[in-house]
This record gives structure tokens, sequence and C-alpha cells, in this order.
């Protein structure tokens, strides 16, 4: 059987993460859901199922099975002292790539690095898809928050110093979620002898499987990845005018609105049908059955991630007229900078922010993009995360709220103790093609979060 590594990288950076965020959990989540559907009459669609992630209870009285936001979780990091660790001379340079979604892990690492070796962390460029697509790092994000946010953790200079080249850099790899003792192994050494690294993560599926990680290095990293990036004001004020009017469109459900993750592009190169048999993408057609099967009605505001609309989105339109792309939405003067210009990094990083702060999140596509969103969406309390699976034969209403606990050997036990702890148990896939499910436990002092394959 053929696995695309995008999809087990997706699956493999989506535990991580989720371990991650079990350590900011301080009350029990992952409760599963009771919700009302909405039967659609036409029987061909009925192979569409949903796993849902969700914590919270139900909204009040609106149109759709739309819930409340719980409470944003505590900070999972104490910020460590800059006297902790040796200073030295050497800087530490990098540059984010591949959009937003892989921008908070190559900045945990880069943290992570620089404040073992003692060494000066260098504010990193932005790097697109093309050659010679190149940004600063103030274009999107906020430099002064990034600064403010490692006081004390690393130090950061703004600037390359003019005595840095490439001659002097050396360019080092760095594995995702990097350790203690990988950097003392194999980047140290190194660091001692040219005194300035340049690194460059990459993401072996091997390393995904080291979450056991705990102590100070654990800490920074999550400092790093979720408490480090801002968006600018600029961009910022795009992400949100956008935001307001959609909740302006969504009068009938109180203001709430769904983002998708549906790319016709990506569709198009990723084909949705696995040589098994499971589904990794979902068409506008099948989202848009779904969302019917779940109780969402024809009034329900939608978010699309692709930027201009394609006629393969119609069907979608006609099922929910109030359907949007950011081409459709975008204030008129934000267009030429933010939709029309040479980089995509703009329209990346609003589909990004937007999706994490829509009241509801569907994920039509398997891929990091889901598992960062998942991720930043978790952290401050809204998770309602409506997750497409797919289901062979005819299935009864209730089947649209699966469990899937015959089809889920990974688990994450969740006890609820003051303290809380999070730990890990048998960590390894189940067989949804496309993300997770959340399932009960029989006993009273503890909830089980279950993961299954993208």
């Amino acid at each position: 059987m053929a696995v695309d590594p995008r999809q087990v990288l997706a699956g493999f950076l989506t535990i991580t993460m989720f371990v991650m965020l079990g350590n900011m959990i301080k009350r029990d989540h992952f409760d599963s859901p009771k919700t009302n559907h909405s039967e659609e009459p036409r029987e061909n669609y009925d192979n569409v199922k949903f796993t849902e992630h969700t914590t919270v209870t139900h909204a009040r009285a609106s149109n759709g099975p739309w819930k409340e936001d719980g409470l944003d979780l505590k900070p999972c990091w104490t910020k460590p002292g800059l006297e902790e660790a040796t200073q030295t001379d050497g800087f530490v340079t990098f540059s984010l790539t591949n959009g937003p979604e892989y921008h908070v892990s190559q900045i945990a690492d880069a943290v992570v690095v620089a404040r073992y070796l003692g060494a000066t962390l260098v504010l990193p460029d932005i790097r697109g898809s093309k050659p010679g697509d190149k940004m600063n790092f103030g274009d999107i994000y906020d430099v002064e928050r990034f600064v403010k946010s490692l006081h004390g953790v690393v130090r950061v200079a703004k600037n390359q110093p003019d005595e840095i080249s490439s001659r002097n850099l050396a360019v080092v790899k760095v594995p995702n979620r990097v350790t203690q003792s990988h950097i003392a192994e194999h980047i140290e050494p190194i660091f001692s002898t040219k005194g300035n690294l340049r690194l460059a993560t990459y993401f072996p599926s091997v390393n995904m499987r080291k979450t056991d990680q705990k102590g100070k290095i654990d800490s920074v990293a999550c400092l790093a990845m979720f408490g480090t990036l801002e968006l600018q004001p600029e961009v910022h004020e795009v992400v949100d005018s956008i935001i307001e009017r959609l909740r302006t469109l969504s009068r009938k459900s109180d203001g709430r609105f769904i983002a998708v993750d549906l790319r016709v592009e990506m569709l198009e190169k990723k084909g949705c049908q696995g040589s098994s048999g499971t589904k990794s993408c979902y068409s506008p057609e099948e989202i848009a059955l779904f969302l019917r099967k779940m109780g969402f009605d024809k009034d329900t505001t939608i978010y699309l991630t692709q930027s201009r609309w394609d006629s393969s989105l119609d069907t979608l339109k006609d099922f929910f007229p109030k359907t949007y792309t950011k081409e459709g939405i975008m204030p008129v003067d934000k267009k030429d900078k933010f939709l029309d210009s040479d980089t995509t990094e703009f329209e990346k990083v609003i589909d990004f922010y937007i999706c994490s702060q829509s009241d509801v999140f569907v994920p039509a596509i398997s891929g990091l993009f889901y598992a960062n969103v998942a991720g930043k969406r978790i952290a401050s309390g809204r998770t309602q995360i409506l997750v497409p699976a797919n289901v062979h034969g005819s299935a009864s209403a209730s089947d649209f709220i699966s469990p899937m606990k015959k089809k889920t050997r990974g688990v994450l036990e969740i006890f609820n103790t003051s303290d809380f702890i999070a730990r890990k148990k048998d960590l390894s896939f189940g067989i949804n093609p496309i993300a997770g499910s959340s399932s009960q436990s029989a006993g009273r002092s503890k909830r089980q979060c279950t993961f299954t394959e993208w």
C-alpha cells in the first residue's frame, strides 16, 4: 500500500502538537458531543460521516449545531533566565519557509538550539516557494512582540551582523523537536569550531515518535511555539476586517461562521482516494453534504481558503449561498498587496489565522495546515473542529458521531487532577483517513482522546 510521506509527517506532527497541548489543559477536554442532525434526502451521500474534536457544551439556541468556546489553556512554560545558560559570542540564523503551519516548528527548534548553545538568535527572513521569493520577518509578524516574548530566554538580533557571511556560516540540518542529546552530539561541536550556524529544520518520521522529552528544553520549545508569533498590525487588520465581515453576514447564527480548508488546486494535485480505499481529502460537494448532515442550514456563512472562486465550488454555494473566498470578502483597498501580489505568503497566513479564529473549522484536506490550526485552536479554547470521515454503506443519523473505539489504537489519557497530568500510552495510529476522534472512557476520573491516521 502506497503511503504519502506528507500524510505520515502530518500525522506525526499532530501527535507532538497534541502532546505539548496536553501539558496546557487544566480541565476536562474532549467530551463526546451530542449534536442534532438534519436529514438530507439525497441518499447517495449517506456514506459521509464525521468525527469531531470538541470540548464545549451546547450554545444558546441558534440555527445549527454551534458550540460555545471553551477557556484558554494555561501556558505550558515558565520562562527560564539567561543566567542559566552559558553565553557565547556566536549567532544562529535561519529562515521561515513553507507557510505559517511550518513556521511555529521552525521557530521552536531555532530557539531551543540557540538557548542551548548560548548563542544570539538572528531574526529570520521568510522564504516563499518561488526562487527569490523573500520577505522580511516584519512583513508578516510583529517584530517587537517576538523579541519581547523571548526576553530572558535567548538574545535576539534584529539584523544579521555585517561580519557574518555565508563563508563563516555552517549550515546544519536540525530534526524537528530537536533534543538536548542531538544538539550536544551533532550541533555543538560544529558551533564550537565555526562560531556561527545556519539552521535548516527537517521532519524525520523517526523523530516524531520521541514525544516523551520533558524538562526545561520542552518548556522553551512550548514558549517558542505558542507564545512568540503575532501578526504585524497591517496583516492583523486585514484578518480582523475579514472576520468582522463574516460575522456581520452571519446575523442569523449569532455572528458565527465556519472556515473550511478547501483549495481546488490541492484537491487536483492530491487525488482524494488512497490505494487502500480511504480518503485523504473531500470535494466541495462532499463537504456541502457533510455540513448539511451536521445540521447547518442554508443561512450558514462559510469561509474557504481557496483564494478565488472556481466553478467546482458552485455545488457548495448551492447548498450554502453565503460561501466566500478571499477575493469576494477582502477589503478592496487591500487586494493589491495581500491578494494580487507576486507571493502567496500573505494568503497563507490570512487563511491560517482565520481558520484559527472561526467558530467551526472543517479540514477538507489532510496535512500539516490542519494539524497546527487545530493546535492553535485548542490552545485558545476554540475546539469545535469537525472532521469528515468515510463510511461504507448506509448510515443512520447517529452514525455521524463516532467514538471510533474499535478502530483506534492510539490513546492519550487525560486525567482530571488539580495539576493535570497528560501521559502517552501505546501511541500509534488508527485508521480514520484524515483526522482524529474523541471518545469517553468508562471511568469517571478520566477521558480518552484518540488520534487516528490522516
